[in-house]
């Protein structure tokens, strides 16, 4: 059987995973007879390698995976293809942003997490893939939005409503997905990508068909061509039946009624 679509691309949090971190025993099934079938299962996370393959491990995966936001692209979980780095001085305004506001803040860099906590300065010696803050404070939030879009030259999201996340210019799970894509020999059209948070949205909008958890954020649901289960409700299993196995089963029936002359 082969599926119409080719590459499912899944996001961690929110998505693949529910809310106690675990990927359920129907979820895990239903990617296996999604691999079964022909399908690739990439997942497509804003988190590091680190907190990442541990779970591509758990479902056998071996395909390119996107973290950090597009930030690495990785031809198996233990080969890296391509790495998008923040540029330095960005990184420094961005931390002075944080200090100035006195929001909590984290950073990625290509070695380990930094925050509010642990942060020791050392800006320079480092490479980041990552930026973000987060707080409850609305304004506050929206005069940090502000102030990145000012500076230019960064790609601002979310990875849940009270958080900012910032990736250099033109770097997303889009993009990655496109990089993906090309190692596999795929196209755009063959994806199927799921979220829930304004990292996925570009996506959400570009691959073949976008899916929306019932948890995702509002925004979304709007630009997604159909909405399905929550984390907690293994969405994710719905959406292998119903979008990608059911499809593959129609598209064999179909052939068998052509070359039987029907």
């Amino acid at each position: 059987m082969i599926a119409k679509y080719r590459l499912l691309a899944l996001d961690m949090d929110g998505t693949l995973l529910n809310d106690e971190q675990q990927i359920t025993p129907k979820t895990v099934e239903w990617i296996k007879k999604a691999m079964d079938a022909g399908v690739h299962v990439c997942l497509s996370t804003g988190r590091t390698s680190r907190g990442a393959m541990p779970y591509a491990e758990q479902l056998g995966l071996e395909t390119p995976m996107i973290m950090v936001n597009g930030s690495e692209v990785w031809r198996t979980p233990s080969e890296l293809y391509r790495r998008s780095l923040l540029d330095v001085t960005l990184v420094k305004t961005m931390h002075e942003i944080a200090e100035e506001y006195g929001t909590w803040f984290w950073a990625c860099s290509v070695d380990e997490v930094y925050n509010r906590d642990n942060w020791d300065g050392d800006i320079e010696g480092r490479e980041w893939l990552k930026f973000g803050y987060s707080t409850e404070d609305d304004d506050i939030r929206h005069k940090l939005l502000m102030r990145l879009q000012d500076l230019g030259g960064l790609e601002i999201t979310n990875s849940s409503p009270t958080n900012l996340e910032i990736n250099p210019l033109g770097i997303n799970k889009a993009s990655g997905i496109r990089e993906v894509c090309k190692l596999l020999g795929l196209e755009m059209s063959q994806v199927v990508a799921v979220g829930d948070s304004l990292n996925d949205l570009a996506a959400i909008q570009q691959s073949g068909f976008g899916v929306a958890m019932g948890n995702a954020q509002e925004v979304v649901k709007q630009e997604a061509d159909a909405v399905v289960a929550t984390n907690n409700d293994d969405g994710i299993a719905e959406v292998i039946q119903k979008y990608i196995l059911a499809e593959a089963e129609l598209e064999v029936e179909a052939q068998a009624g052509r070359s039987s002359g029907k």
